[in-house]
């Protein structure tokens, strides 16, 4: 069974930084992709970043500037600096990864969500 676990939102101020963290932990045999989305009220859910293996790195054009993408040594655990914080970056956030199982079986995986609020 595999498993993403989320933590680092909260309540921050306009301007303030805030870091998420997700953990990958399981039957993994390899994470091909690891990132993050966000959805706020009455809006769709969108790809905020993304980070691959190899590093390479994809950020949502709101946020370019402002919110850094990392991963770990083990490409197991994904982190989403964010600075600058503005109160349209309220939202649920999510961590994805699309992950292959020991038994060689891929899907996307979902995190719980972890709320972000910015507001004075």
């Amino acid at each position: 069974q595999v498993q993403l676990m989320e933590s680092g939102g909260g309540l921050v101020q306009p301007g303030g930084s805030l870091r998420l963290s997700c953990a990958a932990s399981g039957s993994i045999f390899s994470i091909n992709a690891m990132g993050w989305y966000r959805q706020a009220p009455g809006k769709q859910r969108e790809l905020v970043a993304r980070i691959t293996p190899g590093d390479s790195t994809y950020y949502v054009d709101s946020v370019k500037g402002r919110f850094i993408i990392s991963g770990n040594n083990a490409k197991d655990t994904v982190y989403l600096q964010m600075n600058s914080l503005k109160p349209e970056d309220t939202a649920v956030y999510y961590c994805n990864a699309y992950i292959i199982t020991a038994t060689m079986r891929g899907d996307d995986y979902w995190g719980q969500g972890t709320q972000v609020t910015v507001s004075s």
